[in-house]
């Protein structure tokens, strides 16, 4: 049975997701499973929608089909694209959500969907992207839904920048999660390449780190007696999250109740992170 995931801007209140998901059983019938992946994803913003897909795609089985209903309209200067990369689909635009999602594996395969001639649509998730998941979850190849080609859009300035004496990264705030944790583009292999175990400063807007923990509560000693710890909910802390990357966090959080990391440090998305190293 094929599986195919759904990462969208679309919300939870319109018909979008539901008439996609309709739209792909109404061509596979039952001999297909729909996950949904996000359908929460700030409106357009791809580098939000790269981090969620790159780090919840590698879960599923190899041969599984991902639309990506990202900024999708399709335009002379927006195409569509049907990828092979990393033994998954990928259905999305051309956009440069895929070199983010391509930025460590080569894709097998690219090809630049062709058969919007044969649809009148301007929801191309629910037309096209559909139509090629569904082909593709038949066994049809990617040369018949689009012709190949080697170059893709890609978005450099989503990269953190080193500067020239290697003693400091600057990067920005991609992800800001369910409990307003603050995510950094910053991953913890450039980190350490570029550190080599120097001291250093993070610096957020008006808060700062020297310390880089492996976990939420990697800072607490529980050798220490609870007792004597003092209050340990509220402590913000910088940490390498599962995914490996650097993430600003508020212990224990609750969002709609004392604020976050993203509300009390005052960030948000493609805000600047800086490490200088000493």
């Amino acid at each position: 049975m094929a599986i195919i995931t759904l990462t969208t801007d679309f919300g939870e209140k319109d018909y979008f997701a539901g008439a996609v998901k309709g739209a792909i059983y109404t061509e596979l019938e039952q001999q297909v499973r729909i996950v949904d992946i996000s359908h929460s994803v700030s409106p357009f913003h791809i580098s939000e929608a790269a981090y969620i897909i790159r780090n919840a795609y590698n879960s599923f089985p190899k041969g599984s089909i991902h639309i990506i209903g990202i900024d999708s309209e399709f335009t002379p200067e927006n195409k569509h694209l049907a990828v092979l990369l990393d033994d998954h689909y990928f259905i999305c635009a051309n956009n440069g959500i895929l070199s983010l999602l391509a930025s460590e594996i080569k894709p097998a395969k690219i090809v630049e969907i062709n058969i919007h001639d044969k649809l009148q649509t301007n929801f191309p998730v629910l037309d096209v992207f559909v139509k090629v998941a569904s082909h593709l979850a038949r066994g049809g190849t990617l040369e018949v839904i689009g012709k190949s080609i080697s170059e893709i859009k890609y978005l450099k300035e989503f990269e953190p920048i080193i500067n020239t004496d290697k003693n400091q990264i600057v990067g920005h705030v991609i992800y800001i999660d369910n409990y307003g944790n603050v995510i950094t583009n910053i991953p913890r292999k450039l980190f350490e390449q570029v550190g080599k175990g120097r001291k250093f400063k993070l610096s957020a807007r008006m808060v700062g780190f020297e310390n880089i923990h492996e976990s939420y509560s990697g800072w607490i000693n529980f050798e220490q007696e609870k007792e004597k710890r003092g209050v340990e909910d509220g402590k913000k802390l910088a940490l390498f999250n599962s995914a490996g990357y650097i993430e600003l966090a508020i212990y224990k959080s609750n969002p709609s109740t004392v604020g976050s990391a993203a509300t009390l440090f005052g960030l948000d998305l493609r805000d600047t992170v800086t490490i200088n190293f000493q």
